[in-house]
């Protein structure tokens, strides 16, 4: 005679109580402490240099000098922040800066998302070539020079269009945008075309909603490389005015340092430390208040690109 085990036998809480042993394990509680001293570890080292910058922007000259490590100043002043905002050069900079992030970051995720789409189709004749021209530029570039002559015979020389055309299309970022096209399944392509999609309508109602991942991680990028533009500034733009942030900023710590710089640039002599940590804070904090939006983006578009395809 047999007999069946009723289901309300089953061990669950046996299971369950397992599964909570080999969490409370020695060796797992060593390695949860260990863990969390060094990520903390590993935080602080990123994070106080930073609060040193804005502690040391906030304290006065004197306390500077004598103490070479500032986390909390003991005496409040606003001077550097005051000389910032005291001069209407430093919004017109900030406005150069915003137009060129703005207008790069969109111009450079058209021209990189169609250049990827169009090479992550095997069907393309001649795809292989263009790719490996394209990763060709990871390795080798033509070099300043004769970028400098391909722009002045384009003439944007003191145009801000020179600091968006030539690095409209990064090789890294096509890379990792093209890997996340080609991990797209091609029967959701092909039933948009018999549902009578054209091939633009297939980018845009398909494949693009399915890349906001990978496109947000992109997007951050190209914004901070073009917030943080300076070598191609210096290289092309003579006229004072059309400075962005990054290029006005070494300006002023060069005045600040007393060392010689065109002075009719700035409007008067800041504090030459507390300036230099104001300046630090300021180019840095239009990036820290845009991160944490595609944050969120960023670890799944930048590792799904990297590794599909």
């Amino acid at each position: 005679m047999t007999t069946t085990t009723s289901p309300a036998t089953v061990p669950i809480k046996f299971r369950g109580k397992g599964r909570g042993s080999r969490a409370m394990t020695p060796g797992r509680r060593v390695f949860n402490v260990i863990n969390g001293i060094v990520l903390t570890a590993f935080a602080l080292i990123c994070v106080l240099p930073f609060v040193n910058v804005l502690a040391s922007s906030l304290a006065t000259p004197g306390e500077i000098a004598t103490t070479p490590f500032i986390l909390f100043p003991k005496t409040f002043t606003l001077e550097a922040y005051k000389y910032i905002l005291s001069t209407p050069t430093i919004f017109r900079a900030m406005g150069v800066s915003a137009f060129v992030t703005i207008v790069g970051t969109f111009v450079s995720l058209v021209l990189t998302a169609f250049m990827a789409y169009a090479l992550s189709k095997k069907h393309l004749k001649g795809r292989r070539v263009i790719n490996f021209l394209v990763v060709f530029t990871m390795l080798f570039s033509g070099g300043m020079i004769p970028t400098f002559m391909v722009v002045n015979a384009f003439g944007l020389i003191d145009s801000l269009w020179s600091l968006i055309l030539p690095v409209a299309i990064n090789a890294f970022n096509f890379v990792i945008m093209r890997s996340f096209f080609q991990g797209i399944p091609e029967s959701l392509e092909e039933a948009a075309r018999i549902d009578g999609c054209s091939e633009f309508g297939v980018f845009l109602r398909i494949v693009l909603p399915l890349s906001l991942a990978s496109i947000a991680t992109i997007g951050l990028f190209y914004a901070v490389y073009y917030w943080n533009t300076y070598q191609s500034a210096i290289l092309y733009i003579n006229d004072s005015t059309k400075w962005p942030m990054q290029v006005l900023l070494r300006q002023i710590v060069i005045v600040a340092s007393g060392l010689n710089a065109d002075e009719s640039s700035v409007d008067v002599v800041p504090p030459a430390q507390s300036i230099k940590m104001a300046v630090i804070f300021v180019a840095t904090l239009p990036m820290l208040i845009v991160y944490p939006f595609v944050q969120r983006f960023f670890v799944k578009g930048a590792l799904i690109g990297s590794v599909k395809g």
